[in-house]
């Protein structure tokens, strides 16, 4: 299995560059976004990850910085038509977002249509790859059994996606470091990346993630933990 240097090798500037700085709390204000938006610049993280409503602020307080703006579609149960998937994402992407993170159409997969959900991920990366968007699809890792963990990866593959990513963060469970590993095990050879998401806290979660094989991190924590990295330089 190919993996990630460790974790611990990395440097804050190095894990910095991984970190999707994420806020999707329904209670989210325009403040916060303004205030995640600053804590971006500071840290230089590849991107922030906010709710659909907010794309258009986070790309104005981004401006001139190369932190890219991240928004989520179908979120967070996956169950919007491929219709609306599409139309969320092209729409998101019209205002300014640069990365599409899609939830698979978990109960299609769980049911047998495997046909279906690809054909709903195909829809949502051709939008953002006509507009040079990344799209990444989030499996919901918590609510599938190890075949269909592989089996929408496999699905992901071959509908073109950039990264498969593990969860909402609002279901069941997060992200572990077993099932990035398992996820990372396919998907990298593929050319795909691997996105952990979901109960990432702390330095020490992100590490294992790394190792795990993740070259992503979504976490709404990333400020206090490149605040506490330790690597083999102090930046």
């Amino acid at each position: 299995m190919r993996r990630h240097p460790d974790g611990v090798q990395l440097t804050r500037a190095q894990v910095a560059a991984m970190i999707d700085l994420t806020l999707l709390r329904p209670e989210s204000t325009a403040r916060d976004i303004v205030r995640l938006c600053a804590d971006a610049r500071i840290h230089h993280v590849a991107a922030v990850c906010v709710n659909p409503v907010f794309v258009e602020l986070a790309v104005r307080e981004l401006s001139g910085t190369r932190v890219r703006v991240a928004t989520v579609v179908g979120f967070p149960l996956g169950a919007t038509t491929t219709a609306i998937k599409v139309a969320e994402a092209r729409e998101a992407i019209d205002h300014g977002a640069a990365e599409i993170d899609m939830v698979m159409f978990i109960g299609g997969l769980k049911g047998g249509d495997a046909p279906r959900v690809e054909e709903d991920i195909r829809r949502v990366v051709e939008v953002c790859h006509q507009h040079r968007a990344l799209c990444k699809v989030i499996l919901e890792t918590c609510l599938l059994n190890q075949e269909e963990k592989l089996k929408a990866v496999e699905l992901c593959i071959r509908a073109g996606a950039d990264f498969v990513k593990t969860s909402t963060g609002f279901s069941t469970g997060g992200a572990t470091a077993e099932d990035v590993a398992l996820l990372a095990s396919v998907a990298r050879p593929a050319g795909l990346g691997v996105k952990a998401a979901g109960g990432i806290r702390t330095a020490d979660d992100v590490r294992r993630m790394i190792t795990a094989g993740a070259t992503r991190i979504g976490t709404s924590s990333g400020v206090a933990i490149l605040q506490a990295w330790e690597g083999p330089q102090r930046q």
